[in-house]
């Protein structure tokens, strides 16, 4: 489905990520994991549009991604759910749902997806009238995540979706994602929260300086020596 070959990435001179190769089939969730600068986010950024590669390609569902802008990637089912939710805060849930869920491919089916989201995340639907910026940093999350959902995503690309949540708060998150994925979405998760994101995923990549240093099976990777010490903190 995504296909990534030899991307390479710059700020002005710097080269932030160094020949970057990975792939998501259809169907399948993968995590990105990596600390903190790592490079996570500038390599959703690139597959999203928003940042152009310096060397490399992108490819979805064999179609060449790169000099594409991101409403014709979000056209061709990519979506992005970015770090810290980036909501309309001023905006009612109902408000925001709608708006992600404008895209051509959704729109025709907005109400079906609003009322698909209040079944999927009931907290939502209580709170359907409140502006974004009343709901607490967990229901913001959801709806973030809900609001990608309306753009009726092929791929779900999420950035960070634990930061800075209560733990029981990220496992009801994580099984909703799971559900997801169970449904037949794919996704690419990006987190510094390596448990969780690896106790979720069927495959991983490790990411380090802006090079994928190790990749593989989520369970194999959870049992490496390497991102026991390194990430998990064992």
């Amino acid at each position: 489905m995504l296909e990534i070959d030899s991307l390479s990435v710059s700020y002005g001179q710097v080269e932030v990520l160094h020949s970057i190769s990975l792939s998501v089939a259809e169907g399948e969730f993968v995590a990105l994991v990596g600390s903190n600068n790592a490079g996570k986010s500038t390599l959703l950024l690139t597959i999203s549009g928003l940042l152009n590669p310096t060397k490399g390609t992108i490819r979805f569902l064999g179609k060449p991604m790169n000099g594409l802008a991101p409403h014709q990637r979000v056209a061709d089912g990519i979506i992005q759910v970015p770090e810290r939710k980036r909501l309309f805060p001023r905006m009612t849930v109902e408000e925001n749902l709608l708006v992600g869920g404008s895209n051509a491919r959704a729109i025709g089916e907005r109400p079906q997806m609003v009322q698909r989201m209040y079944e999927t995340f009931p907290v939502l639907g209580q709170r359907r009238k409140q502006e974004a910026q009343t709901l607490s940093g967990g229901e913001q999350q959801m709806l973030a995540i809900a609001r990608g959902m309306m753009a009726k995503p092929k791929l779900l690309i999420l950035d960070e979706p634990s930061l800075g949540l209560a733990p029981r708060i990220v496992g009801d998150i994580y099984k909703t994602l799971v559900a997801l994925n169970a449904e037949g979405l794919s996704v690419l998760l990006s987190e510094q929260n390596a448990r969780i994101s690896l106790q979720s995923s069927q495959r991983a990549y490790v990411i380090q300086e802006g090079r994928i240093v190790l990749s593989g099976n989520s369970a194999s990777l959870a049992n490496s020596d390497e991102v026991r010490q390194s990430y998990l903190g064992l």
